[in-house]
């Protein structure tokens, strides 16, 4: 379901902000990126700011967003076409150049609603099974809504989606005075995947070397609208059971599996069912929105996982050792599709 509400977009972060007050910086603690936050009413309504850009956010350097692709999404309507399902939480946003010791910068603002109560709290409990039966369901809706749709917006290239972490990526960042922590961890993890997967390590180093090789393979099977980012941290309930999904970072053009396959890797450990389970009840409901996966769904399944290991190799390699072999295992199977 579509809605015909036009995004709002302001000029500045002032205009974005008129009648607000009660404003309080806040730091979540899911936020590692270097963005800005803060709590604030308006009109007495409570919302929550986030204030980004490529000088203070390392996260859209690695990315390669060059261009605020959240800014386009919302321009072009596509926060507006997603299924009523998915609460996606955004009232409004400003992009604008602000100045800089290196220059003008620009700079996205997005202001969006407080459901910080809906969102799932910190911490290592298991996620309630309804919860993660409704994401897998309006997850498989967004995409099932917009299957077949293509990228004539310039958002995140689908080759560029395994490389945000790959070693020569993450080097400029490994100078900085003061290294991101997923940067260190990352580093760390590459060092030690020859040790502890080599079949791994071969694969990912031969993706990071040719990243297109594994794009054009994807590219034979159907291509979706992607949010990009579906960690726990950014993913709650609602009271009437719609989905809040917030941080649009990596939107484009990708395989309804690469946010299945993120959501695996990433929450695996608050999960209540096992990844082939969550594999096939996301298949489930695909096909129960209207998408029929028969031909292609082996296929591209497997080269996600394969672009998976490849951008999280390094989490999976400072991590357990049943964790790492079912990562190795799933991407040499998929790598017979390239």
């Amino acid at each position: 379901m579509s809605t015909d509400i036009a995004p709002r977009i302001a000029g500045t972060l002032d205009e974005l902000l008129a009648g607000a007050d009660d404003r309080v910086v806040v730091r979540p603690s899911d936020a590692k990126s270097g963005a800005c936050f803060e709590r604030l009413r308006v009109d007495g309504v409570p919302h929550f700011l986030k204030v980004v850009s490529a000088t203070d956010d390392w996260l859209m350097r690695v990315a390669g967003n060059d261009s605020h692709w959240e800014f386009t999404a919302w321009k072009a309507g596509l926060y507006a076409e997603m299924p009523r399902v998915i609460d996606h939480t955004v009232v409004g946003m400003a992009l604008e150049d602000v100045p800089s010791d290196a220059g003008p910068v620009a700079r996205l603002s997005i202001l969006m609603l407080d459901r910080a109560a809906d969102l799932v709290p910190p911490g290592d409990d298991l996620v309630p099974a309804a919860h993660h039966a409704g994401w897998i369901d309006h997850m498989a809706a967004g995409h099932a809504h917009f299957m077949g749709w293509h990228d004539t917006l310039g958002l995140q290239d689908l080759s560029r989606r395994w490389m945000f972490f790959a070693p020569e990526t993450i080097a400029p960042e490994l100078d900085a005075p003061e290294v991101p922590g997923p940067i260190a961890v990352a580093h760390q993890g590459w060092a030690l995947l020859p040790e502890r997967a080599p079949r791994l390590h071969d694969l990912v180093t031969a993706v990071h070397r040719d990243p297109a090789a594994l794009a054009q393979a994807l590219r034979t099977t159907p291509m979706t609208f992607v949010a990009g980012d579906w960690k726990l941290g950014n993913v709650g309930r609602r009271p009437d059971g719609r989905t809040v999904l917030i941080d649009w970072a990596f939107p484009g053009e990708a395989p309804s599996t690469w946010d299945l396959t993120w959501y695996l890797a990433l929450n695996r450990a608050r999960l209540p069912e096992g990844k082939e389970a969550t594999i096939a009840r996301y298949r489930d409901r695909l096909e129960g929105h209207g998408v029929d996966t028969g031909e292609w769904w082996e296929r591209q399944l497997g080269l996600s996982l394969v672009g998976m290991a490849a951008a999280f190799g390094w989490e999976k390699a400072v991590g357990d050792a049943a964790e790492l072999d079912w990562w190795e295992q799933a991407a040499l199977a998929g790598a017979r599709w390239l």
